[in-house]
């Protein structure tokens, strides 16, 4: 079976479930990635000072309806590519200028592996994941 995922990105996890983000760190290990950190809401990645290649981010953190605002700050300050984990997708206002889509909780191994291939493949061309959702057009 071919691989799902480039072996070798820096993930950044913002998540304040702890279950939730233990699975990612698991998922993203087994696939051969670089866990920058797992952050809980606006306040730790506002001291973030490695750029990571891919953000999973989570909407509702530990301080509220944040992840919005930090998918956007990560996308300004590094660059970094966003892909948003959640459950209520609606509740992104404003995506990220870097934002490749959303994938839904509960989510499968594949789900994210394929999602992190997509977005380091630069998100371009018609190879977009079923798992990983695109964007509402506002």
């Amino acid at each position: 079976m071919a691989a799902l995922a480039s072996p070798g990105a820096r993930i950044l996890i913002v998540e304040d479930e702890f279950l939730v983000a233990l699975q990612l760190e698991d998922i993203l290990a087994e696939g051969g990635h670089a866990v920058l950190g797992t952050l809980p809401d606006a306040a730790s990645v506002a001291d973030l000072a490695e750029a990571p290649d891919v953000a999973l981010v989570d909407l509702n953190l530990r301080d509220g309806l944040t992840g919005p605002s930090v998918a956007r700050d990560l996308a300004s300050r590094f660059g970094a590519r966003v892909i948003y984990v959640t459950a209520n997708p609606g509740q992104i206002d404003k995506p990220a200028a870097t934002a490749v889509g959303i994938v839904q909780k509960p989510f499968s191994r594949n789900a994210i592996l394929a999602a992190i291939a997509y977005a380091m493949a630069g998100n371009c061309g018609t190879d977009r994941p079923a798992e990983l959702e695109p964007l509402a057009q506002a």
